[in-house]
């Protein structure tokens, strides 16, 4: 078994406990001037000398505890470590939601307006999405991060209020649908994480301009060479705008329409199949392991404290 330590440098203070092992064991003893009286009345020569070298042993090996206990206290401030076994943990995707706040998200859709069933969609989408880190960016003709990348979901929750273009709180410049603009800032944002996979869920009603003579094979070159992909939600009836559909098949993504908030639920659980969750193996982390030191400190104290209720050296 290989040992490993925290603060290797620390064992350097080792010699001490071996320097003091070398003096109990040549004779000198620790402060005893090199001389160990062993007084036995009543005894003959041979029997003397005999007992008393076997004395002097066990004398030594119980002298011989004290730098132990110290050798074991320099170890453990060494920080002894071990390698903890191999783990795996969830593959982070960066999604990126990307979503029409313009004047059209205000149709009836079921009960309430695109807008409303769009914002619903996205909070069910990220229950069963944990672990992943998401952002929110609102666009029209402009754009607005309203949530940087964060596996905190709670700004999301808390969003629908502010942006919800029904309420007639949005400027003027948020009134069109610019969807090219939105996925290059989208892209940007995305580009700017060095870990885990990416994808931007572009969730609009509409067509946009922007995307026309060649611009969408453009962008989605730079959306494919930065490796995100696109997934998008037409929550309207009709088809699906040519332009955003090439982007999200040349990402490597696909799009949907939706036409009823049913059916927008269950693109979302389409999406999250289509985009499953890999894991990765993780190497074993460096652990302390002070358990086997700690138990060979306390059984060499017990041992020291025991004999010397019975067995030290005597002053004369």
């Amino acid at each position: 078994m290989s040992l490993s330590f925290g603060h290797p440098w620390v064992l350097a203070f080792l010699a001490i406990p071996l320097l003091l092992l070398g003096l109990v064991w040549s004779g000198r003893g620790i402060g005893s001037g090199g001389r160990l009286a062993l007084p036995f009345d009543g005894t003959g020569g041979s029997d003397r000398r005999s007992r008393g070298a076997g004395l002097s042993a066990l004398l030594r090996l119980a002298e011989s505890i004290s730098p132990l206990l110290l050798g074991v206290a320099v170890i453990l401030l060494a920080g002894p470590q071990k390698v903890g076994a191999p783990s795996t943990k969830r593959k982070l995707t960066n999604i990126q939601f990307c979503v029409d706040v313009s004047g059209s998200m205000t149709a009836q859709f079921g009960e309430g307006t695109r807008y409303d069933a769009a914002m619903e969609a996205i909070n069910g989408f990220l229950d069963y999405r944990d672990g992943d880190a998401f952002g929110l960016t609102f666009f029209g003709n402009n754009v607005l991060h309203w949530c940087p990348l964060t596996n905190d979901t709670s700004a999301f929750r808390c969003a629908p209020p502010f942006m919800d273009p029904k309420r007639g709180a949005l400027p003027p410049w948020f009134g069109g649908t610019s969807i090219g603009k939105a996925l290059n800032a989208c892209r940007d944002v995305l580009a700017s994480r060095e870990e885990g996979d990416r994808m931007i869920i572009l969730i609009s009603d509409g067509y946009s301009s922007d995307l026309s003579g060649g611009q969408d094979e453009v962008i989605a070159d730079r959306l494919r060479k930065s490796g995100v992909t696109v997934y998008g939600v037409h929550v309207a009836d009709g088809n699906v705008p040519g332009e955003v559909l090439n982007i999200a098949s040349l990402t490597g993504g696909e799009m949907f329409a939706a036409g009823d908030p049913v059916a927008l639920e269950t693109v979302f659980k389409r999406i999250d199949e289509m985009q499953v969750a890999e894991l990765e193996k993780v190497a074993g982390e460096q652990l302390d392991d002070f358990g086997l030191w700690c138990w060979v400190g306390l059984i060499a104290l017990a041992v020291h404290a025991l004999l010397q209720l019975f067995l030290r050296a005597t002053p004369w």
